[in-house]
């Protein structure tokens, strides 16, 4: 029996947002991994720790759960007036297969630090006191981010008093700008409306038609009224994900609105698709206790939140459904909007299990058509482990 000896690969464990994931710089990859295709999916599987039957990731850099089974790879960018090119695996925990049809938001705070520590950030962009206006190119969408990260005395600045709902310790701000974050492959309302009835089985729901907003906007994303699935918008984590027959319902929910957004042909491919779109339904602001202990009041809040990622409820926000939350919060008529009270919403307070977010966002109308010109929120990152991470050398 042959014992292949394990290899080393240069990486970085960082949080990002209320996320945290494995950073690479493209070239320190093997070179057979820095293409895509099944030997990167491969590579990037073992690092997390996928497939794992048993749903822990006990050997792996992974934390079987969404937030926390991520990979991101970074080179010097290939795009004119941008630094850096950022591309986003999310590796499936339980099936052997990693999804690059979305980003990341929350780990789009750690992309400019982690770029200008590598290098792949021309240093005279970089102040020796002050912010570092990084220029991300987000490859798997093809959209355009920038970053402002805090520079103290030549260095990144990690530590701060920025406190985000989700995450335990403070840290220093990192304002992030999504420009037209919509999908420009096709309108961001898809079906034209800002509001549709989505049929799904009559098993699902008792009603055979849901009231729908679908949004291409920041990542493809499903909302729904809480009211019309039985919830109060209120819920925290072990109120869904401890419910199988919820989990089931919301994902066939889903599958049946990637086919009305044009995402996928057949229910059946939702599958292969688990990123994307996200689903989440919403609630007029009502006081609740946060997942922390903190004390939600009502005037804290615009409207309510809850929001699904791979198939489990997010503890928090994700910061790309983050984008799309702000967006049709901004446009009159969307089920968003109309949980937020109606009205424009030009920022917008949410309230998720975790506790509170806010977002600004810019929607324009043009030809008939609304456009959104950026969406802007706070987040924060923290290099966790630096060094190299270990996987076997034929496990890919």
């Amino acid at each position: 029996m042959s014992h292949e000896p394990q290899i080393k690969v240069p990486a970085s464990y960082i949080r990002g947002g209320t996320s945290k994931g494995v950073f690479f710089s493209l070239e320190d990859l093997p070179e057979r991994a820095q293409v895509a295709g099944e030997v990167r999916d491969n590579l990037l599987l073992r690092v997390i720790g996928s497939p794992d039957p048993y749903g822990k990731h006990t050997d792996g850099m992974g934390g079987a759960t969404s937030s926390t089974s991520k990979t991101v790879i970074l080179s010097k960018s290939s795009q004119p007036d941008h630094d850096v090119d950022y591309l986003f695996g999310q590796v499936s925990i339980d099936k052997p297969f990693v999804d690059w049809s979305g980003n990341c938001g929350n780990l789009t705070a750690a992309v400019g630090a982690f770029a200008i520590s590598k290098g792949l950030v021309d240093p005279v962009r970089v102040p020796v006191n002050g912010v570092s206006v990084v220029r991300i190119w987000q490859a798997n969408i093809k959209k355009t981010i920038v970053a402002y990260v805090p520079i103290t005395n030549g260095e990144v600045q990690e530590t701060g008093d920025f406190e985000l709902d989700g995450v335990t310790f403070p840290a220093a701000e990192v304002q992030v700008e999504f420009l037209d974050p919509a999908d420009d492959e096709g309108a961001m309302f898809p079906t034209g409306n800002l509001i549709d009835d989505l049929e799904v089985p009559t098993h699902v729901v008792e009603c055979a038609r849901l009231k729908v907003t679908l949004i291409n906007a920041g990542i493809p994303t499903v909302f729904l009224n809480a009211q019309e699935l039985g919830y109060t918008g209120t819920e925290l984590q072990e109120a869904i994900n401890g419910d199988q027959e919820a989990l089931a319902r919301f994902e066939t929910i889903r599958a049946h609105a990637a086919v009305k957004m044009g995402l996928i042909d057949h229910i059946d491919e939702a599958a292969q698709r688990q990123h994307t779109p996200k689903i989440a339904f919403v609630a007029k602001p009502t006081p609740y206790t946060a997942s922390s202990g903190k004390e939600i009041k009502m005037d804290d809040i615009d409207l309510l939140v809850r929001a699904l990622s791979m198939g489990k409820l997010h503890h928090a926000m994700m910061g790309t459904a983050a984008v799309a939350i702000g967006i049709a919060a901004a446009i009159p008529g969307t089920l968003v909007n109309l949980a937020a009270g109606g009205g424009e919403h030009k920022r917008v307070r949410f309230g998720h299990p975790s506790g509170i977010l806010r977002v600004g966002a810019e929607p324009v109308l043009e030809n008939g058509e609304w456009r959104a010109k950026k969406a802007i929120m706070s987040r924060s990152a923290r290099v966790l482990m630096e060094g190299w991470v270990k996987i076997p050398g034929d496990s890919f």
